[in-house]
C-alpha cells in the first residue's frame, strides 16, 4: 500500500476535473499490486487510467478500484463511544451514592450537635459539668462536619468533569450517527497490478475524474485616455469540494468536455416519419406555398439551366455554426485550491485587444453623454465565454457588466462611463394642438444643444426618439429636421459630430427637430410621457 503518488496537475472543466498523481515506488520484481488509498468518493471509478512513466521494463497488468465503505469502522467507534459512556455513566451513580452517603453522616452530625447544644445549655448550672470533655467533643463535631463537607465538594467536582466528558462523547456519538458523516469516512482506493523482471524503481502516473468541481469565466477589462486599447484579464473562478485538497499543482482550464470512454461508437439508424397533411385552409394555405415552391425547387434540381440559382437558394438558409471553440488554458503558475467550496479566482491569461472610442447620448435615456468602445476579439484568439466583467477606466471601477459569448474576431460594445465635460441641453421650444374635423394635430418641437467643454476635439453620437405608433389609427410624422439625417425603424435621429476643444469654432453644435402626432378626437394616446 503507498500514498507516495501526490497530486501534480489538475485539468478543470465544466461540472468536473481530469486529477494527475505522480510518485516514484520500488519494485521488487515479478507481480506486485500497488493501492493509493483514501480517495473521495467523487472519484469516477470508470475513468481511472494509469501508465508507468521512466521503466520500460515495467508492465501494467490491470487496474481496478474499490468503494471502502466505513460501515464497519463506524460500528467499531460507535462501540467504543458507548464503552466510555456506559463506564462514566458508572461511575457517575456511584460518586451519586457516595455523596448521599456522606450527605447522611453529615446531617448527623449536625443533628448530634443541635441536641448536644440543648444538654449543655441545661446542665450550665450543675457540677458535674467537664469543660475538657466538651472541648473534645466540639472539636470532633467540628472536625467531622469539615471533612464530610470537603468529601461532598470533591464528588461534587468529579461529578461536573464528567458530565462535561459524557456530554463531548454524546456529540461524538451524534456526530457519526450522520449520513454525511458516513460519507466522509467512505473512500475509494485504487489498486493497480504491475510485473517487472528485476527489482528497480518506476514512476508511475495516475489520472482520474472527479465530480463537485466547477469553474466560471471572470473578466477585468481596463481603457484610460491614452491608450487605443482594452486591456482583457481573464479569470476563472474555480470552486471545488471533491473531498481533497489541491496544493501547489499545475491547473489547466478547459471548455472541453472529457471523455475517457475505451468503448467503440457504434452507428444507429437515423428514422424519420411522415405526417398527412390537414386539408387546405386560409389557415394554412401559406405553409402549403411554401411546400410547393420546395417542390419545385427539387423537380429543377437537375436543370443545368437553374442549378446555380438553386445553390444560392441553399446558401441563404445555411444556418452558422454557434459551437464555441474548444480549447484548454494551461496557467503559468501553481495554485492551491482548497476543497472548502471557497471561490478562487485564477488568472487565465491577459492581453490587449483593439478598440475605439466615441461618446453616446441617447437622449430619451439619459441628458448625458458616456464614453462606449467597440472592442475587437483578436481573430487568432479564443472565444470569450458567458460571464461577469468589470469595467474600469483610467485605473478606477466605474461597473460591472455581462458579456455575452464572443467569437474571434467578433466585435462587442462597453459603457466606459458617463463624461460631464460634454453639456447637452433638450428643450421643448414648440407644442401646438390642431383639430380638424373629427382629427386632433399635436405638434412638437425640440432644440438639442450640444458644448464640448473638453481641452481636446471629442467625436459624439447623438441620437433622439420620436414615438412609434401601434396602432393604424395613431400617425407619428417626422415634419422638420435640421441637420438633415435619417429616420431609423425604431423612430431614432442620429447625428455623428466633431466637436472641436472648448473655446474653438465648432465645439457647439445646435439640432433641431419637429414631429407631428394625429389621431382621431375619442382616441387618448397613451405613453406619450412628453
Amino acid at each position: 500500500m503507498t500514498n507516495d503518488c501526490k497530486i501534480c496537475e489538475v485539468t478543470v472543466y465544466h461540472n468536473q476535473a481530469l486529477v494527475t498523481r505522480r510518485g516514484k515506488i520500488s519494485l521488487n520484481g515479478g507481480q506486485q499490486e500497488i493501492a493509493i488509498a483514501n480517495l473521495p468518493l467523487t472519484v469516477h471509478a470508470d475513468s481511472v487510467t494509469a501508465r508507468c512513466l521512466s521503466n520500460p521494463d515495467v508492465q501494467l497488468l490491470a487496474v481496478r478500484t474499490e468503494r471502502i465503505f466505513a460501515n464497519e469502522s463506524l460500528q467499531q467507534r460507535t462501540n467504543q463511544i458507548l464503552g466510555k459512556i456506559r463506564q462514566l455513566e458508572e461511575q457517575k451513580r456511584q460518586l451519586e451514592d457516595q455523596i448521599n452517603s456522606v450527605q447522611l453522616q453529615q446531617a448527623f452530625i449536625q443533628s448530634f450537635s443541635e441536641k448536644s447544644v440543648d444538654r449543655f445549655t441545661s446542665n450550665l448550672n450543675s457540677e458535674s459539668l467537664n469543660l475538657t470533655e466538651v472541648q473534645e467533643l466540639l472539636d470532633f463535631l467540628g472536625k467531622s462536619y469539615q471533612n464530610y463537607a470537603q468529601s461532598i465538594t470533591e464528588h461534587e467536582k468529579h461529578l461536573i468533569e464528567i458530565d462535561k466528558r459524557l456530554e463531548v462523547l454524546y456529540q461524538q456519538l451524534k456526530q457519526i450517527q450522520q449520513p454525511v458523516y458516513k460519507q466522509i469516512q467512505s473512500s475509494v482506493s485504487i489498486f493497480i497490478i504491475l510485473e517487472s523482471t528485476l527489482p528497480g524503481d518506476c514512476e508511475l502516473e495516475i489520472n482520474y475524474l472527479v465530480s463537485q468541481v466547477d469553474w466560471t469565466p471572470f473578466y477585468d477589462l481596463r481603457n484610460s485616455n491614452i491608450t487605443k486599447h482594452i486591456n482583457l484579464n481573464y479569470l476563472a473562478e474555480i470552486k471545488q469540494k471533491t473531498g481533497e485538497n489541491w496544493t501547489d499543482v499545475n491547473l489547466n482550464i478547459s471548455t472541453a468536455k472529457p471523455n475517457l470512454a475505451t468503448q467503440t461508437l457504434k452507428l444507429e439508424p437515423w428514422y424519420i416519419t411522415g405526417r398527412k397533411l390537414p386539408s387546405c385552409s386560409p389557415n394554412n394555405r401559406q405553409s402549403q406555398d411554401d411546400f410547393a415552391e420546395l417542390e419545385a425547387l427539387l423537380a429543377e434540381e437537375n436543370d443545368p439551366a437553374k442549378k446555380t440559382d438553386l445553390v444560392q437558394v441553399q446558401k441563404l438558409v445555411e444556418q452558422p455554426n454557434n459551437f464555441p471553440g474548444i480549447v484548454t488554458f494551461k496557467l503559468d503558475k501553481n495554485y492551491t485550491i482548497l476543497s472548502d467550496g471557497t471561490p478562487h479566482k485564477v488568472t487565465v491569461f491577459n492581453k490587449d485587444l483593439p478598440c475605439h472610442t466615441e461618446y453616446v447620448a441617447i437622449l430619451r435615456q439619459m441628458s448625458f453623454a458616456y464614453l462606449e468602445a467597440t472592442v475587437t476579439n483578436n481573430t487568432n484568439g479564443v472565444t470569450l465565454l458567458p460571464g461577469k466583467a468589470n469595467i474600469f477606466f483610467d485605473n478606477a471601477l466605474i461597473g460591472t457588466t455581462e458579456l455575452e459569448k464572443i467569437a474571434p474576431g467578433e466585435e462587442f460594445k462597453l459603457n466606459l462611463g458617463t463624461d460631464r465635460d460634454l453639456k447637452i441641453e433638450q428643450n421643448l421650444v414648440e407644442r401646438d394642438i390642431e383639430i380638424i374635423g373629427n382629427y386632433r394635430r399635436t405638434t412638437f418641437a425640440y432644440k438639442v444643444t450640444v458644448l464640448n467643454l473638453k481641452a481636446e476635439k471629442v467625436k459624439l453620437k447623438l441620437i433622439v426618439q420620436l414615438p412609434v405608433s401601434r396602432d393604424e389609427k395613431v400617425k407619428v410624422r417626422l415634419t422638420n429636421i435640421n441637420p438633415e439625417t435619417h429616420l431609423g425603424k425604431m423612430g431614432e435621429l442620429e447625428w455623428l459630430f466633431n466637436l472641436r476643444a472648448k473655446g474653438k469654432r465648432q465645439f457647439k453644435r445646435e439640432v433641431y427637430y419637429q414631429f407631428t402626432i394625429e389621431h382621431p378626437t375619442e382616441i387618448t394616446v397613451e405613453s406619450l410621457d412628453i
